[in-house]
């Protein structure tokens, strides 16, 4: 009965040590939805903002980037030392309509860095708002995709 008490113990520990870890890793890739919010903390913390302009409810494309990549521990590890996220989202259906005041600030940064109304768009900006870099969706998973963006940004 000792054994298996120790054992039950154990395996709870274990569960909850891997629930804490991830959601240390969630909170670490949070995405942002604020540009302010998000250009702050880059600048804070020394990093890029890495902007995803998304159709999350009509744009296949958009989901397979989230799916494929963004939703992954390989991204989301990557990502925590070297971006800050920040999701900027489109939906079409009525259901998941966004609050007017956020959906303005979409579409002002829209104008500003996605004029060709590419969905998906990644746009990578430093600290001073200057595009470093920009995607869209690739095939490969998300080492491909981080391999890729760190071409685009010259540091392979």
């Amino acid at each position: 009965m000792t054994f298996f008490r120790s054992l039950v113990s154990l395996l709870l520990l274990m569960l909850l040590g891997n629930l804490w870890a991830a959601e240390e890793t969630d909170a670490k890739t949070e995405w942002h939805i604020d540009f302010n919010t998000a250009l702050e903390e880059a600048q804070k913390n020394q990093k890029q903002v890495l902007i995803y302009f998304s159709g999350s409810d009509w744009c296949r494309p958009c989901i397979l980037l989230k799916k494929e990549v963004f939703d992954t521990d390989t991204f989301r590890n990557y990502a925590a030392d070297h971006y800050v996220l920040l999701q900027l989202d489109f939906p079409a259906r009525k259901k998941n309509r966004l609050p007017e005041a956020q959906l303005k600030h979409n579409e002002n940064l829209a104008e500003r860095y996605n004029k060709s109304g590419a969905f998906p768009r990644v746009v990578i900006v430093d600290g001073e708002e200057k595009v470093r870099a920009e995607a869209g969706y690739q095939k490969g998973g998300p080492q491909a995709y981080i391999d890729h963006l760190n071409k685009l940004l010259g540091a392979e």
